[in-house]
């Protein structure tokens, strides 16, 4: 009798793929096993190619499923198939690693057999690493936002890539926030296209200020965040089709524009995905055939910035930009100390647990937490080059002098 844990052979499109351990649980809450994701990419692969395919890739893994350990490995693994593609990218700091340049669903599979749970592709093509050929317009809400209000921003990020020339593509991210790609004309370096996102972003941020924020710093935002560094090279996102690590194996979904205003991002999971892309197809079919010129929105970035609003800060372990403005968040210098008092609180290796810690926060200090506004609980994802973890501070500005806690633990 063959056991349940049993390596299992699949050829795909002509190529042996063997899936040690399919059984294991990778989302134990949702009830699905490593099998079932490898299937899953094998089901989706003519739309996961279509956002993660000929780009090079950062494999993040999940070896003991979402509850356990993960890691970013940039490096392709030494032992792999001949028919895996690798490609060298240069990172900022110097250094170069081979990663792993899907072209087929059977390397889908292989990074899948290897507990790849996303797919986090470059913004470039293996035989162009230095002109990106995509503009990444990343929705990242502060807690506490409503859907709705994601979606009215992403409305406003529709209205002015086409005032500038550009078609976005719009997905949900698959975690809280959504994603709109807009391919480009490969002619422009990453500096310049993330300063045509850092352009978008302040002109998202002019047309809806109360709905959406360009400030770097988390104790400054407000609302819905346009994180135009997610343009900076080295910088990756969950690609279409992409699943995520939530309980549910939530999928970075695309959608029409018209869709986007009425879906709900629950009802796109590893089960659902599949069905859905055979039934209907892909949104996304026709994002290749619409490469456009960032001319007019880097026009924009040059009036912006003969109005005073020059470069805004890099992520922090980038090397320090010419006219970048001081890389410290406010709260750190003198002149903003008394205005915004902070307090760390909590440090966690998952999300969740950094969010379950400011729950708890909370509820241990009511009259505090009665005086919080959504956007003064600063939960930080904090990145190294092989993990993340988070870090979550509170902001006590609008709390009562008298009712600070003089330190986290108080």
């Amino acid at each position: 009798m063959t056991s349940p844990d049993a390596p299992v052979r699949l050829q795909v499109e002509g190529r042996e793929l063997v899936v040690t351990h399919p059984g294991k649980l990778l989302f134990p809450e949702a009830g699905l096993t490593k099998l079932d994701l490898v299937n899953y990419y094998l089901a989706v692969a003519e739309g996961a190619l279509r956002g993660a395919g000929s780009r090079p890739c950062v494999m993040v893994r999940y070896p003991d499923g979402i509850g356990g350990e993960f890691f970013f490995q940039k490096r392709a693994p030494a032992s792999r198939p001949a028919w895996v593609e690798v490609s060298t990218i240069r990172f900022p700091s110097g250094r170069t690693a081979e990663e792993v340049v899907p072209r087929d669903a059977a390397t889908l599979a292989w990074m899948a057999q290897l507990g790849c749970i996303e797919l986090h592709p470059h913004p470039v093509r293996a035989d162009d690493l230095d002109h990106p050929d995509e503009l990444r317009v990343d929705l990242d809400p502060m807690p506490g936002v409503a859907w709705r209000q994601i979606q009215q921003v992403a409305a406003v990020v529709r209205e002015v890539l086409h005032e500038v020339g550009l078609t976005g593509w719009p997905k949900t991210s698959g975690s809280r926030g959504i994603h709109v790609i807009a391919r480009i004309q490969r002619r422009w370096t990453f500096d310049q296209v993330r300063r045509a996102a850092l352009a978008l972003a302040r002109e998202v941020e002019r047309r809806a200020p109360d709905l959406a924020t360009s400030r770097w710093w988390k104790e400054e935002r407000h609302g819905v965040f346009v994180d135009y560094n997610q343009n900076a090279k080295d910088r990756t996102v969950a690609s279409a089709y992409s699943v995520r690590p939530k309980p549910d194996a939530r999928v970075s979904a695309p959608v029409t524009w018209d869709e986007l205003q009425q879906c709900d991002p629950a009802d796109f999971t590893l089960r659902t995905v599949p069905a859905r892309l055979r039934a209907i197809g892909d949104p996304h079919a026709g994002i290749d055939e619409a490469a456009c010129s960032l001319e007019a929105l880097l026009g924009l970035s040059a009036r912006q910035e003969a109005q005073g609003q020059g470069d805004a800060p890099w992520p922090p372990h980038y090397r320090r930009q010419s006219g970048e403005p001081t890389r410290a968040p406010p709260s750190t210098r003198a002149r903003r100390q008394a205005a915004r008092p902070l307090i760390e609180i909590a440090r966690a290796d998952r999300e969740a647990d950094a969010l379950a810690a400011a729950q708890a926060w909370k509820q241990k200090h009511p009259q505090v937490a009665a005086h919080l506004q959504p956007a003064d609980v600063l939960v930080d994802r904090m990145r190294s080059s092989s993990s993340l973890w988070w870090r979550v501070r509170i902001n006590l500005e609008h709390v009562p002098a008298r009712l600070r806690p003089k330190e986290a633990g108080s």
